[in-house]
C-alpha cells in the first residue's frame, strides 16, 4: 500500500510542478523576465570566426563580458577579435581550435583556464552541413557532421562543466536546430548531430537538475534556417509563416534567452506549435524546408571576407578532404543553424 501511496505522491508533485512551470511561462510571455548581469563573466563560443559565433561574441563585448573565441580559421578569430575590441570588450583571447579534435580541445581547454580563469558561459556554436542525400553522403563526411555538431560538446562540457559545478555557477548554451527537432529532407546526417546535440543538453540539464546543482543553467536553442550562407539556396514553402532568419534577429533573441535563463528557444514562435503537432498520433510532419543539394557548405567561419561575401569550399581530390579556394586542406567549424 504504501509504494501506491508514494507513486500517487510523485504524480501529484509532478503533475503540480508541470503546472506551476506553464503558468510561469505564460506570466513570463507578457511580463518581461528580469535578466542577469553577464558583465565580467567568462563567456566562451566556438565557431566564432563570423557568422553567428561574431554576432554572438560582439553582442556579450557590448555587455561587458570577458571572451573566449575558438575557432579553426585562426584569420577569422583574430578578425572578430578586433570587432570585439571596437565593440567594448577590454579583454577577449583568441584561441585556434578543431573542435572535431578530442585531444585538441582538451588541449585548448587547458591553455584557456590557464591563461584566462574558468569558463562561467559556455556556446557551443561550431556546426558542419553537408547537404547530400543520406547515400550519396561519403562516410567520413558523416563521421565529421558528428565529430563537429554533436561529439564537440561532448568534450566542452568535459573540460568546463567540472569547474562550473564546483564554483556552483555557470550556463551551458547549446546552439542546435529546428532539424534537431524534426526530419528535414536531404539532411539525414545534419538531423541526426542535430538531434543528438539536443538530447545530450537535455540530459545533461536532467543530471543539474537532478543533483540539485541549481547554479548550473542550460539554454538549448533551435532555429529556423539563419541567413548566414550556411543553408544558401534552401528556401521554406511557407516563407510567411517560417521565415528565413536574420543573424542579428537570431542573436538578439539567443541572447535574451541567455540571459533570462531560458532553457529552451525555439525561433520563429511557430515552432514551438509545429513541434507539438509532431507529437500528435495522426499527424505525419516533417519541416517545409526545400533544401538544395550541395557540397558542404559554409557559413563564412573561415572567411576572412566577413558576413557579406559568397564563399563555399569545394571538394578537394585528396581523399575527399574539404579544401578552400587556395587548397589548403581544411575542416570548417561554423554556426549551426
Amino acid at each position: 500500500m504504501a509504494p501506491d501511496l508514494n507513486s500517487t505522491k510523485d504524480l501529484f508533485v509532478f503533475l503540480g510542478k508541470s503546472v506551476f512551470s506553464v503558468l510561469e511561462d505564460m506570466v513570463f510571455t507578457l511580463i518581461p523576465k528580469p535578466q542577469k548581469n553577464v558583465a565580467g563573466e567568462i563567456v566562451l563560443i566556438t565557431g566564432a570566426g563570423s557568422g553567428l559565433g561574431r554576432l554572438l561574441a560582439l553582442k556579450f563585448a557590448s555587455l561587458g563580458s570577458v571572451l573566449v573565441l575558438w575557432d579553426i580559421n585562426k584569420e577569422g578569430t583574430e578578425e572578430t577579435c578586433e570587432m570585439a575590441r571596437a565593440a567594448g570588450a577590454t579583454r577577449v583571447y583568441a584561441y585556434t581550435c578543431d573542435c572535431s579534435q578530442r585531444e585538441e580541445v582538451y588541449r585548448v581547454a587547458d591553455e584557456v583556464k590557464r591563461e584566462v580563469g574558468d569558463i562561467s558561459i559556455l556556446i557551443n556554436n561550431a556546426g558542419i552541413v553537408t547537404g547530400k542525400n543520406f547515400l550519396d553522403c561519403p562516410d567520413e563526411l558523416i563521421e565529421k557532421s558528428f565529430d563537429v555538431n554533436f561529439k564537440a560538446h561532448l568534450w566542452t562540457y568535459k573540460a568546463f562543466l567540472p569547474a562550473m559545478i564546483a564554483n556552483d555557477h555557470g550556463h551551458l548554451v547549446c546552439i542546435s536546430s529546428s532539424a534537431g527537432l524534426t526530419g528535414v529532407n536531404g539532411l539525414a546526417d545534419y538531423c541526426a548531430s542535430k538531434f543528438a546535440a539536443f538530447g545530450f543538453a537535455e540530459a545533461v540539464f536532467a543530471e543539474t537538475v537532478a543533483q540539485k546543482q541549481m547554479g548550473i543553467k542550460t539554454t538549448i536553442v533551435c532555429p529556423l534556417l539563419i541567413n548566414t550562407g550556411m543553408f544558401e539556396g534552401c528556401t521554406t514553402k511557407f516563407p510567411s509563416l517560417l521565415p528565413v532568419l536574420e543573424p542579428e534577429y537570431a542573436v538578439r533573441k539567443i541572447v535574451d534567452a541567455i540571459l533570462q535563463e531560458k532553457v529552451y528557444l525555439y525561433i520563429p514562435r511557430v515552432l514551438y506549435f509545429l513541434v507539438f503537432l509532431k507529437r500528435l498520433p495522426w499527424r505525419r510532419l516533417t519541416m517545409p524546408i526545400a533544401p538544395r543539394p550541395m557540397p558542404l557548405q559554409a557559413n563564412q567561419a573561415g572567411n576572412p571576407a566577413g558576413l557579406g561575401s559568397k564563399w563555399r569550399p569545394t571538394w578537394g581530390t585528396k581523399e575527399g578532404s574539404p579544401k578552400n579556394d587556395g587548397g589548403v586542406s581544411v575542416v570548417r567549424n561554423l554556426e549551426a543553424v
